[in-house]
């Protein structure tokens, strides 16, 4: 399987082969890294599975033997990480070049569930919680950190998740403890707020600039917050409505229900108007002072959401416009799921093949991204356009403010106190992102013959 024309412009482009040197995934002799590299990568483009395309095309004799490919996805010493940071870190050079140096870029954290539930001699499984069925489920949680500027989205690190408790199968005793693998390993088995606190220093340290980490209620704690603003940068996340959590106002401590209340009758925070906000200033357990912004429901007085930010003096429409880019993770775990063949080409039962082939599912978004990117952003086209174009467009507060009243509607619906993601609405924006795509993608993609 030969890379497109176009295809083979954008890797030459992008420095694939480059990256893969860097990380130290190379070979001495049999089939070089880069031709399986690209093979595996082509199977969605292709959309065969990689025994369709060995044994079920009669053009396929010169193909390299599945040992081969599973060989080159087990290897413990390529030092996948370090592909994946180099390859995003280049991306968003690439990007950031297209903007002024005033838009704001985050860094986005969320948890994916990565399911195995037929599987029982995978190395390291183990069952974790799914947020969404509420269930224990086997498999592991796809922790990720990606970099987003409001218009495209970047992957740059991620960690499969285990539960040390719940381990179904044991850390397998022949990996070398000198190996990246080993190391990934380790990582997986510690709590996911040591975990999400490595990723981002990871991904800081290869040189990813952002001003704000964002996070669901899952992770927006005061002990992960206190670290991360001690790398630099500010947090704005969704806060969790539970009365174990205090927050200190006027010199005393109030859960976030009572918070509300307080506000509503002392500062009339809100007014009668649809989608209305308000906001208040507090302190964390820890002494972090906070601006915690609250979006009410335009019918049920009663629902509410809060958005918590540790850059105080930013207005309340822009921490929600800020927290919209949140849900470009979100499409991004639903097209990798859907169209990009993620935990479905390859069922293999090492960790080092799972986390080879998450990075190159990976790589396939970042190839995408970027190609989106050169087609919708015309400054791409020449320094004329970088002079007197406009940027591509922003998430705007319109756009954000709808995706959190829908997230309260939902849980108005279901009766339910967590908060959950609205498929309609994740879905449909990964439908206009599809629509953005190069014809040539779309055609090798064939979106209309995948299911979401």
């Amino acid at each position: 399987m030969l890379l497109p024309k176009e295809m083979q412009a954008t890797f030459s482009e992008l420095k694939i082969s480059s990256h893969l040197r860097q990380a130290n995934i190379k070979k001495s002799k049999g089939f070089s890294c880069l031709y399986l590299f690209t093979l595996i990568f082509l199977l969605t483009f292709h959309h065969r599975t990689w025994f369709q395309s060995k044994f079920c095309d009669r053009k396929a004799s010169d193909l390299p033997g599945k040992d081969v490919v599973y060989r080159f996805l087990s290897t413990s010493t390529y030092n996948w990480r370090r592909f994946l940071l180099s390859l995003s870190s280049y991306v968003i050079s690439l990007c950031t070049k297209l903007t002024t140096d005033d838009r704001v870029n985050v860094l986005i954290v969320d948890d994916s569930l990565f399911e195995r539930h037929r599987s029982k001699k995978v190395e390291l499984l183990s069952t974790v919680y799914d947020h969404v069925s509420h269930k224990y489920l086997k498999g592991f949680q796809l922790l990720t950190l990606g970099w987003s500027d409001g218009y495209s989205f970047i992957p740059c690190n991620f960690s499969l998740m285990v539960s040390a408790k719940k381990l179904l199968v044991n850390l397998s005793s022949e990996i070398d403890k000198r190996s990246s693998g080993y190391k990934r390993r380790i990582e997986a088995l510690i709590d996911k707020p040591t975990a999400t606190l490595n990723l981002v220093k990871q991904t800081l340290s290869q040189g990813i600039a952002a001003d704000y980490l964002l996070m669901d209620s899952w992770f927006t704690e005061a002990p992960l917050i206190k670290e991360v603003m001690n790398e630099g940068l500010d947090v704005i996340g969704m806060v969790k409505k539970t009365s174990k959590r205090f927050y200190q106002y006027k010199g005393k401590k109030f859960p976030l229900q009572t918070l509300i209340t307080h506000c509503n009758v002392n500062q009339k925070i809100f007014s009668h108007q649809e989608g209305s906000l308000g906001s208040i200033q507090v302190k964390l357990n820890n002494g972090i002072p906070v601006k915690i912004v609250f979006i009410r429901h335009r019918k049920y007085k009663t629902e509410w959401l809060a958005i918590l930010s540790t850059n105080t003096s930013l207005s309340d429409e822009e921490i929600i416009r800020i927290y919209g880019y949140r849900w470009d993770i979100e499409v991004f775990f639903k097209c990798n799921k859907s169209h990009l063949k993620l935990n479905k080409e390859f069922q293999c039962r090492s960790y080092d093949s799972m986390i080879g082939h998450t990075t190159i599912v990976f790589t396939r978004y970042i190839f995408l991204a970027w190609e989106n990117r050169k087609t919708n952003d015309p400054k791409t086209l020449g320094m004329i356009f970088y002079d007197y174009c406009s940027e591509v467009k922003d998430v705007d507060l319109e756009t954000a403010l709808k995706g959190l009243l829908t997230m309260v509607q939902e849980i108005i619906d279901l009766g339910e106190r967590e908060i959950t993601i609205n498929t309609e609405v994740v879905k449909k924006q990964l439908d206009n992102w599809m629509m953005t795509l190069p014809n040539y993608i779309k055609g090798l993609l064939g979106f209309s013959l995948c299911e979401s």
